[in-house]
């Protein structure tokens, strides 16, 4: 029983360590590096807190140096899914009746284990199994992951603060439920702190949850579930599963207990799932909750009075940073002519510094893109770019898995806006550029707006302030996040709300009190203080 209204310790962003030479924090990390590529681990499923070992062993392969063996998950079947959902089932009278301090004081915790014992774990796992360099590991698995649990505790504290008036003899209440049923999360490789948050923002809310995380993903998820269970986070609240999505999706989207999709990933696998969901609403308890986050094709459109130092380093960290595996990465630009030139000339140098290699040697700013699966389909832009007449590429464009899956970051110049990659998702290094003509700003405006059906991020670059309300206005609705001067990625918690709308996703919001009202569902309630004894009104009086 709690005696007591209490204040949470304040969120604030995780500071982001530099990595120095030196450094502690590089010491022990490269420590943790070497123990973790000579120490083979396996990953189990964690169902109902037991953690399972049986099935297809599978090895797990670092991108970059796809010969070694990180390590093993044994992929689960039917049974497994069937034992999540019951286990999920089962904990969730305790779980929603555990008061709200007690379930805000176990992600905290974890967010402390995170910033602290287990950082250089959290960081090697996801360097070696996603093979990010240690800067974009430490913003991601790390610094955002740990955000995520702060600052969602937050905001569930204010939601459940949103309360009604109440006139005089009357107490009116709102309680904020956990939805009837389980929330199944659905999570991607690239980002370590989506592949937490997506089971965690509902746990927070209530829910229980059934967790499948991308399988190039694995290595890393076992460090957040080690986490979690030091963090005190009772047994079978988010349940671990290492399964194919067509068996899962069998089992769980035909449950009459299915509750709701957190989901990240591609668009064409959201739709079909949001098909088979609705296909199946007379089989569910209550209309599902579905909350998802797609695809980009985010752009970069500069007016000519931007900075060309500015707007050459931001395509080249937007397009970049992580190989460009970003669903917010910088993938097409729109550069005024009289720029370009000078645009081009220092876009190119940058490009040629970046040294690529193993995320183990620290002096790499690229790695390898996720596998052989990924390596291949954007290989084949390149590709098709070198046969085109239409476009060729400025830099960069070999390609290499031998050892790993080695794309290098290349920039592609087209004469024509709707050259395939300046309108497919590619979800790797590769940027296209079109040079408009100076007095063609509107049309250019108009053809950013509508090549791609995506609106995730977009970036604008330009001096005066009438130019960027112009821009931002004409772009209103061509991108969820949307930057001036600046790159159109790295989102912070608290900061930056993430997601956006047409056919990158419902725009609710990843680390905003926006998500956490989806995992709810609420109840309004009225006390009389002093109920009538009788049924009649003043207005039944004879005159």
């Amino acid at each position: 029983m709690s005696d007591a209204i209490f204040a949470l310790p304040k969120a604030m962003n995780e500071p982001v360590l530099q990595f120095a030479p030196g450094s502690p924090e590089k010491l022990a990390l490269k420590k943790m590096l070497a123990t973790l590529k000579n120490q083979p681990l396996e990953i189990p499923q964690v169902i109902g807190g037991k953690k399972i070992l049986e099935g297809e062993k599978t090895a797990i392969r670092p991108p970059h140096e796809h010969q070694h063996i990180l390590g093993y998950f044994y992929k689960g079947n039917a049974s497994h899914v069937q034992a999540a959902i019951a286990a999920a089932a089962a904990a969730k009278p305790g779980w929603e009746a555990m008061p709200w301090q007690d379930r805000a004081a176990i992600f905290l915790k974890a967010a402390d284990l995170l910033s602290g014992p287990y950082r250089s774990k959290m960081l090697a796992a996801t360097m070696l199994g996603q093979s990010k360099n240690a800067y974009q590991a430490e913003i991601d698995a790390v610094a955002e992951l740990c955000d995520f649990f702060r600052f969602n505790a937050e905001y569930m504290l204010d939601l459940y603060a949103q309360q009604p008036q109440s006139p005089a003899l009357t107490w009116n209440r709102m309680e904020y439920r956990p939805l009837e049923g389980f929330v199944f999360a659905i999570t991607p490789f690239n980002f370590t702190s989506i592949a937490g948050n997506l089971p965690c923002a509902p746990a927070l809310m209530g829910n229980t949850t059934i967790w499948k995380p991308a399988e190039t993903q694995i290595y890393s998820a076992g460090v957040i579930m080690e986490v979690l269970e030091e963090a005190g986070l009772p047994s079978g609240v988010v349940n671990l599963i290492l399964v194919d999505g067509p068996v899962a999706g069998d089992i769980i989207f035909s449950h009459p207990d299915f509750a709701g999709l957190h989901f990240t990933g591609s668009t064409g696998v959201f739709q079909a799932l949001w098909n088979t969901i609705a296909r199946n609403i007379p089989k569910y308890k209550a209309y599902p909750r579905i909350v998802g986050e797609t695809g980009g094709k985010d752009f970069i459109l500069a007016h000519p009075s931007a900075n060309v130092e500015a707007l050459a380093v931001a395509m080249a960290r937007g397009a970049f940073e992580y190989q460009g595996q970003k669903c917010s990465a910088a993938s097409r630009a729109y550069i005024p002519k009289s720029i370009w030139p000078a645009v081009k000339k220092r876009a190119i140098e940058l490009t040629q510094s970046m040294k690529m290699g193993s995320p183990e040697d620290f002096r790499n700013f690229i790695n390898a893109v996720i596998d052989e699966r990924a390596f291949d389909k954007i290989s084949s832009y390149i590709v098709a770019t070198r046969d085109s007449k239409d476009a060729e590429i400025i830099v960069g464009g070999k390609c290499d898995k031998s050892v790993g899956y080695f794309i290098e970051p290349t920039i592609i110049e087209t004469s024509n806006p709707h050259f395939l990659t300046m309108e497919e998702e590619i979800f790797g290094p590769v940027l296209t550029v079109f040079a408009y003509d100076d007095a063609d700003l509107e049309a250019t405006i108009k053809l950013v707006d509508t090549t791609s059906p995506y609106a995730l991020t977009g970036a604008i670059f330009a001096q005066g302030r009438d130019v960027i309300n112009h821009l931002s206005n004409a772009l209103r609705h061509s991108a969820g996040n949307f930057y001036i001067n600046d790159k159109p990625t790295g989102a912070v918690v608290g900061q930056q709300p993430f997601g956006g709308a047409r056919a990158s996703g419902t725009n609710d919001k990843a680390g905003s009190l926006w998500n956490l009202v989806r995992w709810v569902s609420p109840r309004a309630m009225k006390e009389n203080f002093n109920p009538p004894l009788d049924y009649t009104y003043p207005f039944m009086m004879e005159e």
